[in-house]
């Protein structure tokens, strides 16, 4: 018998950065029982390219990343979602559709690298921390064991993911050099 593989979405605003970081990284540390999806608001339409240039560092494939509307995840051909997670704090101020499935939802709000102003070192540098964020929090999201947790307590835990932040001992320049 087959594991449940856990269908998972990431909003925010652009879909051009966040999300994207968060859908890769579900990809890598999911061990196969994720499958992990992204999608804007208003999406910016592109991929943001440091958002490109920072995955292909990290050995991820990106061929695959668009920028995209959550409305192709509301269609009857659409995944039903198992967990739904915004990353930005526009998105989460939004009303969200209401997407296939019963998701569990919860905020994992990380700054926007994208509106990172100044140098191309600065910029790189929100970009990485980021990453570290996001990919801190889905290493704690797929070490979760859901079967001992009823839907209070599971919620719970999400909400508390999304109170983390990057590590102390990682620096955000130390993830791609």
């Amino acid at each position: 018998m087959s594991e449940k593989v856990y269908h998972v979405l990431f909003l925010c605003a652009g879909n051009s950065a966040r999300s994207l970081m968060a859908e890769c990284a579900l990809g890598r540390y999911g061990g196969g029982r994720f499958r992990g999806y992204s999608a804007g608001s208003h999406p910016r339409g592109e991929v943001h390219p440091l958002t490109r240039q920072l995955l292909e560092r990290l050995n991820y494939r990106t061929d695959h990343l668009r920028s995209k509307s959550w409305d192709v995840f509301l269609g009857a051909d659409a995944p039903s979602f198992d967990f739904v997670f915004t990353v930005c704090d526009a998105t989460a101020r939004e009303t969200c559709p209401v997407f296939p499935g019963r998701p569990m939802t919860a905020h994992w709000g990380v700054e926007d690298p994208v509106a990172c102003t100044g140098t191309e070192d600065k910029q790189i540098k929100a970009f990485r921390r980021a990453y570290v964020e996001l990919e801190s929090r889905v290493k704690i999201f797929t070490s979760l064991r859901f079967e001992g947790l009823d839907r209070l307590a599971l919620h719970g835990r999400l909400s508390s993911i999304g109170q983390s932040h990057a590590p102390d001992d990682v620096a955000p320049e130390d993830v791609v050099k």
